[in-house]
């Protein structure tokens, strides 16, 4: 008789970053189902550096590519939607999550320890030697 295999699993409160709750402008834009374009300026509810969570009046669906930039940077990504809910006003909220992390599109002044050390972006935009003190090695004791 064989042991099944018992893999540990992600629980339902584990994200890959942490979440921040921040108002960013957005101009977001992609294509309707029936191929024509629409433009929709909104704000962020929560962001991460792998996407965020927006208010969004123009129908999307999961799957579907848009294109967001942030009005305050002129920065512009793509991205896909992986979640559509209908917010506690009416209003949809839409989960959307960038092809790749980039939590250098929110620029939040101070992010969460999980963005800065895994990411690609945050070592890229590292500004030469760090004014951190190293730490001191105490002295051995004596026997």
């Amino acid at each position: 008789m064989s042991t099944p295999i018992i893999r540990p699993c992600m629980s339902a409160n584990q994200r890959r970053s942490q979440r921040i709750l921040l108002a960013v402008p957005l101009r977001v834009s992609g294509k309707r189902s029936t191929g024509t374009p629409f433009m929709e300026l909104t704000n962020t509810l929560i962001v991460n550096a792998h996407g965020a969570l927006m208010v969004l009046r123009e129908p999307v669906g999961e799957g579907q590519t848009l294109a967001v930039k942030n009005i305050t940077t002129g920065e512009e990504l793509a991205c896909t939607v992986v979640d559509v809910n209908l917010g506690p006003n009416g209003v949809p909220e839409i989960g959307f999550e960038f092809a790749k992390p980039c939590p250098r599109f929110w620029r939040v002044s101070f992010p969460p320890a999980d963005w800065s050390t895994r990411s690609p972006e945050a070592k890229r935009f590292a500004s030469g030697p760090s004014d951190v003190a190293k730490p001191v090695k105490a002295p051995a004791a004596k026997k």
